[in-house]
C-alpha cells in the first residue's frame, strides 16, 4: 500500500516536471502558435457609375467613378450613389421593392338569380299638383320706373357696341393735291415721283401705237405697310385702255413705302390723283 502510494506520487511529480519544463521553453525560446492565414487574393476596384458630370474637381473623393462630380445630394455626409430600386449585385443598402397595387375598379358581381319584368307603357301615374307663385303686382309709378330703367340699360348697351365697331374699324384718311399737312404732303409728293418714274418707263405700247390722249381721276388705297389695298377709278378718261394701264403702272409701282408715323396714327391711306397721258407719250400726275 506504501510502495503503491510512493510510485503515483513519483508519477505526478514527473509529469509536472515535463509540463514545467517544456512551459520554460516556451517562454525562453519564443515559440509562439497562430492560426493559418488565407491564401492572397487579387486585389479589387470598387467604380461608381455616375449618370451626371461637371467640370470642378474635388480635393478629396469620397468614391472612384468614371467622371468627376463635386458636391449633389442632400446629405453632409458621403454616401454611396445608388439608385433606388435593387440590382443584381449586392449592396450594403436595401432597394426599393414594388409594392402590388389593387385594382381601383370594382370588382365583376354575378348577375342576380331573381329575374324582374318591366313593361314600356305603363297605365299607372301619379299627378302633382304645384301651387304657382303669383308675382305682386306692383304700383303703376315703380312699372314706369323700371320700364325706364331697362330702356336705358338698352340704350346703353347699344351705345357700347357701337362705340366698340368704331374702334375696331380702321381709322382713314384721304389726301389729294390740295393736301397741307406736312407729313402726308412729302409722302404724297415722293408717291407721284415713283408712279411717273414707272409710268413713262412702262407706256402702254398700244396707247403710243394708236395716239391714245387723255386724263382719267384715280384714287389708291394703301394700308400700313405701303400695300395697295384697293384701286378706285373716280372719273373714266373715256378710254378702257388708259384706265386699265393706270391700274396697271400702280401695281408695277407697289409696294410703297410705310405710312409716316403721326398723331392720327392713320391705318388707310387714300390719295386721289389726276393722271394724265399726254402727247409725245409722256405720263403726268397732278
Amino acid at each position: 500500500m506504501t510502495a503503491d502510494s510512493g510510485a503515483a506520487g513519483a508519477d505526478r511529480l514527473g509529469v509536472t516536471l515535463l509540463f514545467s519544463v517544456v512551459a520554460h521553453a516556451v517562454l525562453a525560446l519564443g515559440i509562439t502558435f497562430q492560426y493559418e492565414k488565407a491564401p492572397p487574393r487579387l486585389p479589387s476596384l470598387d467604380v461608381i457609375l455616375v449618370q451626371s458630370a461637371n467640370s470642378e474637381t474635388p480635393e478629396k473623393a469620397d468614391f472612384i467613378a468614371q467622371a468627376t462630380n463635386a458636391g449633389g445630394g442632400e446629405s453632409d455626409k458621403a454616401h454611396r450613389p445608388a439608385q433606388p430600386m435593387s440590382s443584381a449585385l449586392p449592396k450594403p443598402l436595401p432597394g426599393v421593392a414594388p409594392v402590388p397595387l389593387e385594382d381601383g375598379a370594382p370588382r365583376p358581381t354575378p348577375p342576380s338569380p331573381v329575374e324582374r319584368l318591366t313593361q314600356h307603357k305603363s297605365d299607372f301615374s301619379v299627378t302633382t299638383e304645384r301651387e304657382a307663385q303669383e308675382a305682386p303686382e306692383l304700383p303703376l309709378a315703380e312699372r314706369e320706373a323700371e320700364q325706364r330703367r331697362l330702356e336705358m340699360a338698352r340704350l346703353a348697351q347699344e351705345i357700347q357696341r357701337e362705340s366698340e365697331q368704331y374702334a375696331k374699324r380702321p381709322k382713314k384718311k384721304y389726301i389729294s393735291a390740295n393736301t397741307k399737312e406736312y407729313e402726308f404732303a412729302a409722302y404724297m409728293r415722293a408717291w407721284v415721283a415713283r408712279i411717273e418714274r414707272i409710268g413713262n418707263l412702262n407706256y402702254p405700247d398700244e396707247a403710243r401705237r394708236r395716239q391714245l390722249h387723255g386724263q382719267l381721276v384715280l384714287t389708291v388705297g394703301l394700308d400700313r405697310q405701303g400695300r395697295v389695298k384697293s384701286i378706285d377709278v373716280i372719273q373714266s378718261s373715256g378710254h378702257k385702255l388708259l384706265d386699265d394701264a393706270a391700274e396697271r403702272i400702280v401695281r408695277l409701282a407697289e409696294p410703297f413705302p410705310a405710312l409716316p408715323e403721326t398723331k392720327e396714327k392713320v391705318d388707310e391711306l387714300y390719295i386721289s390723283r389726276t393722271w394724265q397721258f399726254l402727247p409725245g407719250d409722256i405720263l403726268r400726275n397732278r
